[in-house]
């Protein structure tokens, strides 16, 4: 069914939902499309909203970033698109009415409109402090290769972009700053506690299905009423009983320009920009990403992340991305993006920032933010009986 939206009823659509400023695209131009109850807008409609040219891949298709001519990118049938050069994944798929392809009004307001243009989302940009999570630690290894633990490669990416972010004025605060295991909770709540600040925590993939899977993705929290990527056989009305975030946009827009940036200046395969709900990110009120930084159970990648050199230029990569998502409340100018980044690699690539020494425990104004208490003894190496994970935390409505 088609419903045209009166012009007052659009306005309000478009305040509430995109916080859109000047645009010569009419409100009254907006067409609604309900399918079994929910709203979506047709590809046609989002593509002269933006003056931009948009494509639609026929279902099954995957999408070839080589082939890709257009700044978005669709598969009929799919969540999977390309925004503006990177992979993206929506909430929810594409779906085909009347030889229309519809995409969720969720999706333009929370994944496409954040993506497209970040330098529009209110409050971006604001940051003064980094903290930076490095994964598992102590007990939790993390994933495991024959040439080392995920634990002690997130550490040290962390502690090789600290200074870098530092010589850029920023604060910096480390979630750990040795071999030792720091509770999910204790992690959001030094971002919580940190002010202006952004949280980024640094992984590395793994996989029992397929020993070839390579490549990088970021996550951000999923949006209230939608499904995480990874979720699909969860039923709809579950979906609404999750959590949402009042820093949706703007981890959106930091997700974008953190990615562009590694996509940008390392050619590692490119697996998009993702929602989940994994406990640090559901946990933290601040603009907060999750980087998996490719596979330890790839056998050539998991040589790339054991080089200490190519790990620095992992960390100088997230650092300009930083820089980027910084500069969106300065400039009110939209990032670079990968084709952008690429070009400028060619002239003058990301040198590796290589910061030796010796690990240091939890320092004390890391303690006294949070309570010593908080923090698991760095002597407790023994494994407990409940191994806790991303997801452990419970998901509280």
């Amino acid at each position: 069914m088609l419903l045209l939206v009166k012009r007052w009823l659009a306005l309000v659509f478009i305040c509430a939902s995109f916080a859109f400023a000047q645009t010569a695209f009419a409100a009254s131009d907006w067409e609604i499309i309900k399918v079994s109850g929910h709203d979506y807008l047709s590809v046609d409609n989002i593509s002269k909203f933006y003056g931009l040219p948009a494509g639609v891949v026929g279902a099954g298709d995957k999408i070839r970033f080589e082939t890709v001519k257009n700044p978005l990118e669709f598969v009929s049938g799919s969540r999977e698109a390309m925004i503006n050069g990177a992979r993206s994944w929506l909430c929810f798929p594409v779906v085909e009415q009347n030889g229309k392809y519809l995409v969720s009004r969720t999706d333009v307001a929370k994944t496409i409109e954040p993506l497209m243009r970040p330098h529009r989302v209110s409050n971006v940009g604001r940051l003064e402090t980094v903290v930076l999570d490095p994964g598992h630690g102590g007990y939790d290894k993390g994933q495991v290769s024959r040439l080392g633990y995920e634990k002690d490669f997130a550490l040290d990416v962390a502690r090789k972009l600290r200074p870098i972010l530092q010589a850029k004025g920023l604060r910096v605060i480390m979630t750990r700053e040795g071999d030792y295991f720091v509770p999910l909770e204790v992690r959001a709540q030094i971002a919580n506690k940190a002010r202006n600040s952004i949280f980024v925590s640094i992984h590395f993939n793994g996989t029992n299905d397929d020993p070839d899977a390579t490549g990088f993705e970021i996550f951000s929290f999923t949006p209230r009423g939608a499904p995480s990527t990874s979720d699909s056989t969860v039923r709809s009305s579950s979906f609404n009983m999750q959590p949402g975030s009042q820093v949706d946009a703007q981890s959106m827009a930091l997700s974008a320009c953190i990615y562009h940036s590694l996509l940008g200046h390392i050619p590692e395969y490119d697996r998009g920009i993702k929602r989940a709900r994994f406990a640090v990110l559901r946990l933290t009120k601040v603009p907060a990403v999750l980087v998996e930084g490719g596979f330890l159970t790839e056998r050539g990648e998991s040589k790339l992340i054991a080089n200490k050199d190519w790990r620095g230029k992992l960390a100088a990569a997230i650092g300009v991305g930083i820089e980027s998502y910084r500069s969106l409340g300065v400039k009110k100018q939209p990032p670079m993006l990968v084709a952008d980044y690429r070009k400028q690699t060619k002239l003058a690539p990301v040198e590796p920032v290589v910061q030796e020494g010796q690990l240091k425990e939890a320092d004390s104004s890391l303690m006294n933010l949070v309570g010593k208490s908080k923090f698991v003894s760095p002597q407790q190496t023994s494994t407990p009986s409940k191994r806790l994970s991303l997801e452990s935390a419970p998901i509280v409505p």
